[in-house]
């Protein structure tokens, strides 16, 4: 019998939901990505982001500094590859060019306030976001109080190791992935 697992899914998990790490979820290894928590073939688990975001009423895209700043090459090539997967999909994208409080207003229209990313989700009624050129350690507080307050599925596609409070997600995430992304998305629309 297997030991119990914990998962990580979409929430609302609480109001102090805890760090998937301190409940043994541990991230990929190279050629692997993260669903729910378990580690899977990377193309298994991006198979199961573009079925996410096919199946998603209001996907949206949350692009960080990382790929909205044009800050070394490769990076605008990687920002029009995300561009055209969300015209693919019809989804939002909401950047997240910094990550600063904005306080006493935001305007979750057109932004994301990074230490209360669940007041965008709720006000756009997101289902399935995705989080692409966040820094980890932003990233990964985001994503948690997401998961503790929204029913939202997060996809986390992360040029490094990965995050494993993320219901998805995939490491080492480049432009060719994009592309393998945008291709896997474009064959479940063909399906219908």
């Amino acid at each position: 019998m297997e030991p119990h697992r914990y998962k990580v899914v979409s929430g609302p998990e609480g109001f102090l939901p805890p760090a998937a790490a301190s409940m043994g979820v541990a991230l990929p290894e190279q050629g692997e990505g993260l669903i729910e928590g378990a580690r899977v073939p990377a193309a298994s688990a991006l198979e199961e982001a573009a079925t996410r975001l096919v199946n998603a009423k209001h996907p949206t895209f949350f692009p960080g500094p990382l790929i909205l700043w044009n800050w070394k090459d490769g990076i605008a090539e990687k920002a029009q590859a995300l561009k055209d997967l969300a015209d693919t999909l019809g989804a939002k994208i909401i950047p997240m060019p910094d990550y600063r409080p904005k306080y006493p207003m935001i305007n979750p229209e057109i932004e994301v306030n990074p230490n209360h990313p669940n007041l965008t989700i709720w006000h756009n009624k997101i289902d399935v976001c995705v989080f692409i050129g966040v820094h980890c350690h932003y990233a990964n507080m985001a994503l948690k109080i997401i998961r503790g307050g929204t029913d939202c599925c997060t996809i986390a596609l992360c040029a490094e190791a990965g995050h494993e409070d993320a219901v998805i997600s995939l490491r080492d995430f480049a432009l060719a992935d994009l592309h393998a992304l945008t291709a896997a998305v474009n064959r479940l629309k063909a399906r219908g």
